[in-house]
């Protein structure tokens, strides 16, 4: 309930090149669901990649052609989650013991879909060694064809921790996915976990000492809760001219699609409830918070709010 598609056309109105990625949807959901609820998508939010859970190769297969048949520009298998549910499911973060079946399953996406297929995974769970976790997982995915990695630096404890624990507690290892790139530079490296800033990213895709330079960086809660540090992603990490992008602007350029949005019934609240953070840090921005928060759940609530 996060990155649907209102909050990733929001953020897309503060930054053009980033990629955006879905929430997490199970490929039996995709197969068998509300594809339009579950997988819609406005054509202002690419480029955009499709997140699923799951782990029966032919099923990942058939939601990836599903996913890229509606357009999505990257389809993306999670091996990361660690809540009970996806434990139970046989997919997220407990796939890390996997790998092989990883791999299985990727060979059947990639084979599925001409789009890029990629891994977003954890160093490890519970008492795996990351170092030995993380390399055999990678290895046997790039034997399968994958490209790219998104690494969550944490392991995931499955036992003992709640989700929202497995993002804050075990500790983060950014020098262990450094070395992943260094050993393995075909490969395309993105870091996840505990960036708190457009600044901080910046500092992860320098060369290290050795000349090394990550890929990419991917903000979850950061760019959530704080979303106007997007609006400086495209100058600084992309090289785009001209000054970044203010919080005002931004609402200006989402008006549009607010507003057809609102046409077609979509009520304020489920669009604006992505905005709250957006003035973060600025004079007024409890204010700002307060009457999305209030104005926008009233009936008819509209462009006027």
């Amino acid at each position: 309930d996060w990155t649907d598609r209102h909050c990733r056309a929001f953020h897309r109105a503060l930054t053009r090149h980033a990629l955006l990625y879905s929430e997490m949807v199970t490929a039996e959901a995709v197969i068998h669901g509300d594809r339009t609820r579950l997988l819609g998508f406005d054509g202002v939010e690419h480029p955009v990649a499709l997140q699923l859970g799951g782990s029966d190769p032919d099923r990942l297969a058939e939601a990836a052609r599903i996913g890229a048949a509606m357009g999505y520009d990257e389809i993306n298998l999670n091996v990361g989650c660690p809540s009970d549910r996806v434990q139970s499911g046989r997919f997220g973060a407990c796939l890390m013991r996997e790998p092989h079946l990883v791999a299985e399953c990727m060979a059947a996406m990639g084979a599925a879909v001409e789009v890029p297929v990629t891994v977003k995974c954890r160093i490890g769970v519970d008492d795996q060694e990351p170092e030995i976790a993380l390399f055999a997982l990678v290895d046997a995915c790039a034997a399968a064809g994958v490209a790219t990695f998104v690494v969550h630096a944490r392991k995931a404890w499955l036992e003992g921790l709640s989700p929202k624990q497995n993002r804050d507690v075990p500790p983060l290892d950014y020098a262990l996915v450094r070395r992943l790139k260094r050993e393995r530079p075909h490969l395309t490296v993105v870091l996840n976990g505990g960036v708190p800033s457009l600044e901080a990213a910046v500092a992860h895709l320098a060369p290290d000492e050795q000349g090394v330079a990550l890929d990419g960086v991917m903000l979850g809660r950061a760019a959530y809760h704080e979303p106007a540090l997007l609006g400086g992603v495209d100058r600084a990490v992309f090289g785009a001219p001209g000054p970044d992008v203010d919080p005002f602007d931004a609402v200006a350029r989402h008006r549009p699609y607010l507003a057809a949005r609102l046409a077609e019934g979509v009520p304020l609240h489920a669009m604006t409830r992505h905005m709250l953070g957006l003035m973060h840090g600025r004079p007024g921005a409890r204010t700002f918070r307060r009457l999305l928060t209030v104005e926008a759940i009233r009936p008819g609530a509209g462009l006027e709010v």
